[in-house]
């Protein structure tokens, strides 16, 4: 895959894409940041609607892999374990290590996975490095002032990236070509 920061696609929550349709296509494969793509900082433990979440792409098929470059002890691993879900702390994103070792880890090839976070050069960049397509997410809080700051940075390829979520992330709703 090309280097490129441009996103595959942009949507506001994890919630947001149709995994039924992502499903037909032969994802199998979600792997997902944790702060601030599937919880804000200052939660540590899965809610009903992110258990809910899991168990409607586990129906469908799918599994989820958080890929986390937290370096908290603890805060990955409790998380993981309560949804019964495969991690990999200290990923190093954006160096694409992680998510070939989730890859792997999972028996997936790239085209089969697609990786959701909340940040250009790390989430994105890494995704794109190892080939998986990647659809950035609204961060769920922005909290200090520096995340502000950096997310203000990625707005305009969060805007280049949003044209192209419909060839790549169906959203809820929307009919598929």
């Amino acid at each position: 895959m090309p280097f490129s920061l441009i996103p595959d696609g942009v949507c506001p929550s994890i919630y947001d894409l149709d995994y039924e349709a992502l499903a037909r296509r032969g994802v199998r494969l979600v792997l997902a940041d944790l702060d601030n793509t599937l919880i804000p900082y200052s939660e540590g433990m899965p809610d009903q609607a992110l258990t809910d979440w899991l168990t409607r792409l586990r129906g469908l098929g799918m599994e989820l892999f958080v890929v986390s470059n937290s370096r908290k002890s603890k805060r990955v691993p409790q998380f993981c374990q309560a949804l019964g879900v495969p991690y990999i702390r200290h990923a190093g994103k954006p160096k694409p290590g992680g998510y070939y070792k989730a890859l792997e880890q999972m028996g997936c090839q790239p085209h089969e996975a697609i990786m959701l976070g909340d940040q250009l050069f790390t989430d994105c960049l890494g995704a794109r490095i190892a080939g998986v397509p990647v659809c950035l997410v609204r961060p769920i809080e922005f909290g200090n002032p520096f995340r502000f700051l950096r997310y203000a940075v990625e707005l305009p390829f969060r805007a280049a990236g949003k044209g192209r979520t419909a060839a790549h992330f169906p959203l809820r709703g929307e009919v598929e070509a």
